[in-house]
């Protein structure tokens, strides 16, 4: 019994050796994620005050009728900025425009790429990676590089100045990048389900509409954000396909606000952004809800 004892008194004893020689490691390791944890949360804030500051300057500035380009604090809070702006040939008109036009040219975006990212991701065919490569090298052309020729051609065609033909170019400029980003979201979805669907009789676009689509619902929800934020923000587009005051979106009109002798009503303009953001604000809260959704029902396939 004795021997049996000394035994386990042998083989238990390095244990609290160990563990002391462990404890300065666990100490080191926990100060330097502390360290980690620090640098990254004031790079953080760094980043959210660069961010924050515009936002402040606005939203000031709205308030302030003598306001600068400093972030100083109203001395007399007002209302008389969107009071000024408060009229349909200023704003009302103008954000109207914008919303058809922008609004119009992502629905052709999305609809059009859903019909061409479905093949390039379900179907193989000797042209699907020379396509895709075009459509990749195609996000990265700048629109400013290819204007010129489009407006000569919209001027022998007559589409200048006209709704339509602004919607169709600035869908179709949209186009490569939202086939993209749609191709790799439905590429997430497990083709099993879709099998499942054509064994039940469903054809191509009844499984497509009725399967495919519901379960890339977060993907197709983030495609139309980015189409449509990058369309808002479109300032050289219309500029130069439309020229009539009463076809300008809200993007032109924003240069109204500064005279032709260098002053600009910061206040106004300030006031102005705020209405100029709030459909980007609308959409993303109205589409934020399906972002995270979609993909759970595929979950059933995996099992």
């Amino acid at each position: 019994m004795t021997t049996t004892d000394d035994t386990a008194t042998r083989e238990s004893s390095p244990a609290p050796r160990s563990e002391a020689v462990r404890r300065p490691r666990r100490s080191g390791t926990g100060s330097r994620e502390r360290s980690s944890t620090i640098a990254s949360t004031a790079v953080m804030i760094v980043i959210g005050a660069a961010f924050l500051v515009p936002l402040l300057w606005v939203v000031l500035a709205s308030f302030n009728t003598e306001a600068t380009l400093s972030v100083s604090w109203p001395e007399n809070w007002s209302l008389g900025n969107f009071a000024a702006i408060w009229n349909a040939e200023t704003t009302f008109r103008p954000l109207a425009n914008s919303l058809i036009l922008c609004g119009g040219a992502t629905v052709v975006t999305m609809v059009a790429a859903v019909l061409c990212a479905y093949p390039m991701s379900r179907f193989r065919f000797r042209a699907k990676r020379p396509l895709l490569l075009t459509i990749i090298f195609s996000t990265g052309l700048p629109i400013t590089a290819i204007m010129i020729p489009v407006y000569s051609l919209f001027v022998q065609v007559n589409l200048i100045d006209s709704m339509g033909g602004a919607i169709l170019f600035l869908g179709a400029s949209s186009l490569p990048y939202a086939i993209f980003l749609t191709k790799g979201f439905m590429d997430g979805v497990p083709i099993e389900i879709e099998e499942s669907a054509w064994t039940e009789g469903a054809g191509v676009y009844r499984a497509l509409w009725s399967v495919v689509l519901p379960l890339m619902r977060s993907g197709l929800s983030v495609a139309t954000i980015f189409t449509f934020v990058m369309m808002w923000g479109n300032f050289f587009v219309p500029f130069m396909l439309l020229l009539s005051p009463e076809n300008l979106p809200a993007a032109v009109t924003l240069y109204t606000f500064s005279s032709q002798y260098g002053q600009v009503a910061y206040g106004q303009l300030a006031a102005f952004s705020i209405f100029y953001s709030l459909p980007v604000v609308v959409l993303y809260l109205f589409l934020g809800r399906s972002l995270g959704q979609g993909f759970a029902a595929a979950g059933g396939v995996k099992g």
